[in-house]
């Protein structure tokens, strides 16, 4: 799409399989530091939050701004906070909860109300072991940051960990409620399929895979979606500008192209992903179709914290 209309700049896509290859390439990006290199080959770096935090405490990654590119102010301001400028939060998903709309008339609106449908629907909620999906951790880690001030989601500092209590002495109360009396599925996938065969009527579920399966019908036509408050955890995929990039002018012309509306369109209807521009910034018809999960997302930026909850959890409320 963007060839077509920037006739003067080639565009080659490499591809590189998550986790291994998404650190390789930024361990090229290092050694080239390192090694003193005045460019590198790499124009536009596609990646999340963790590979921001190396590049920008090293210096890999370039900051922008809408003097050259005009459409980061369709973005969410707070977003452009969180990256530092130093990237495009260009597409998103969150953690909504997903329902089985027949069962379910009127689903929770805040986390109160969901954790009191809970107890009062054994077995009919289930969330997977945080440790092996992002819906069942955003889960987890909901419970015990809303005990917390806000922008305790922003910290690293491992103080935070004493103030956990409240937090994991919900997670064990709400145990035996749980699918089977307390059985956690494996993966994002496993409570999606709890929610398609009607084991359950809830789940927390990333809003991108739920969507698709909706529209695949891998999902019954009576699932429903909606977000709470305080909103579950969510994230962007970044786009980020190499330092030793030479061919900084093209790639501001593509990523004016990303935020623009028409390629947006695209991200929400082929991608199934929220926008990285600002919803009020989408046309009419798609805000009305997402109002019910277009309510934005957390962002939990606790680094190694996240494995010290996973362990918790695994002793105290798995464990039960």
């Amino acid at each position: 799409m963007f060839e077509e209309k920037n006739k003067n700049v080639k565009v080659k896509l490499v591809h590189i399989p998550s986790g291994q290859g998404g650190q390789s390439t930024l361990d090229r990006l290092l050694a080239a530091k390192e090694a003193g290199q005045k460019s590198v080959d790499i124009d536009l770096y596609e990646a999340g939050i963790n590979d921001l935090l190396v590049g920008e405490k090293n210096g890999l990654f370039h900051k922008l701004d809408t003097e050259s590119i005009p459409n980061i102010a369709k973005v969410d301001e707070n977003y452009m906070k969180d990256v530092n400028s130093m990237a495009i939060p260009y597409r998103a998903s969150s953690v909504i909860l997903a329902y089985n709309g027949e069962k379910v008339a009127n689903p929770p609106q805040t986390a109160e109300q969901l954790y009191e449908w809970i107890r009062s629907n054994p077995s009919r909620f289930a969330y997977n072991d945080p440790a092996t999906g992002g819906s069942g951790s955003s889960f987890v880690v909901t419970a015990i940051y809303n005990f917390l001030p806000p922008e305790a989601m922003h910290s690293q500092d491992p103080a935070i960990m004493e103030q956990w209590d409240q937090g994991f002495n919900l997670l064990k109360e709400l145990h035996p409620f749980m699918y089977m009396e307390g059985i956690y599925p494996k993966k994002n996938q496993g409570t999606l399929d709890l929610l398609a065969n009607g084991e359950v009527d809830m789940i927390p579920a990333w809003s991108d895979m739920a969507l698709e399966q909706i529209n695949k019908k891998l999902l019954p036509e009576t699932t429903k979606l909606t977000q709470i408050e305080p909103a579950f955890t969510g994230g962007p995929t970044l786009l980020m500008i190499p330092e030793m990039s030479a061919k900084k002018e093209a790639t501001y012309q593509f990523l004016d192209f990303v935020l623009s509306q028409e390629a947006q369109v695209v991200i929400v209807n082929n991608m199934f992903g929220y926008p990285g521009i600002k919803w009020s910034e989408m046309p009419g018809d798609l805000q009305k179709k997402f109002e019910s999960v277009a309510k934005g997302y957390r962002q939990f930026q606790g680094g190694e914290l996240g494995s010290e909850i996973n362990k918790r959890w695994q002793e105290e409320v798995a464990a039960q």
